[in-house]
């Protein structure tokens, strides 16, 4: 576990703020998760890989179910994600095992997950896209 809490921590202070600056572009494949903080109230973006299946989202949780960002859309029950250059206001947040959601995928993202040893999938329904800002 000491290789993964040392990724983690770079990719929480080095990699997460390079890669805000382009994810959730539309030709990009890193996504971002705008979440609520469960006791502060605060407001936090997250970078992550979302996918669209039918009826919503699927992410990858390659660090487990105890990650902050997740705890903060679980008891939420909502987020906004920013997907491939779209908006969406995601609801109904479930953990599901990778066996739930691997035919929802597309082969080569499916690998891809695989390669990285991700067994829980987050899979929110898509709600409405909020409207364009004025």
């Amino acid at each position: 576990m000491a290789v993964l809490d040392t990724v983690r921590v770079f990719n929480k202070h080095v990699l997460n703020p390079a890669m805000m600056l382009v994810a959730g572009r539309k030709y990009w494949y890193a996504s971002v998760i705008e979440h609520t903080g469960r006791y502060t109230g605060k407001k936090y973006a997250t970078p992550v890989v979302a996918e669209r299946v039918d009826q919503g989202l699927v992410i990858p949780l390659p660090y487990g179910t105890d990650t902050d960002w997740l705890r903060n859309v679980l008891a939420a029950g909502h987020a906004t994600v920013h997907v491939h250059g779209e908006t969406y206001e995601a609801i109904d947040p479930q953990i599901l095992d990778a066996a739930a959601v691997a035919g929802q995928l597309a082969p080569g993202r499916k690998r891809t997950f695989d390669r990285f040893n991700v067994r829980s999938y987050l899979k929110l329904a898509a709600g409405a896209t909020p409207p364009a800002p004025n």
